[in-house]
């Protein structure tokens, strides 16, 4: 079952188990991130409400840290962008013997 294979990008292109894989775990990292980051806007705003000083305080480090997930998310689809691009030029560059671009054809080849 390692080395199944998933068609049905809509492009006939095929996706090896192992980067299917790599999709689902850093999709469930982000979907983690982003409940953090829902409950960390709960609090801010629960804090700001109150217009405590020690409330208003901790907000600061919760900003922080809500700041540090985004930038983590936009890793983790910065992360999926590189994959799934590496994962088409290899399949592309299976079947492709005759030196066409690989970029999902949206560049010409010139004569020579």
């Amino acid at each position: 079952m390692e080395d199944e294979t998933y068609s049905g990008l809509g492009n006939g292109g095929e996706i090896d188990t192992k980067v299917v894989q790599t999709f689902q775990k850093n999709f469930v990292q982000v979907q983690n991130i982003l409940d953090q980051n829902r409950l960390l806007i709960n609090e801010i705003n629960q804090n700001h409400e109150t217009k405590i000083p020690d409330n208003l305080t901790r907000n600061v480090g919760l900003i922080r840290e809500l700041n540090n997930n985004i930038r983590r998310v936009v890793d983790l689809y910065a992360d999926l962008s590189t994959s799934y691009n590496k994962s088409m030029d290899a399949s592309s560059s299976d079947g492709d013997s005759n030196g066409a671009m690989k970029s999902g054809g949206n560049k010409r080849n010139r004569p020579a």
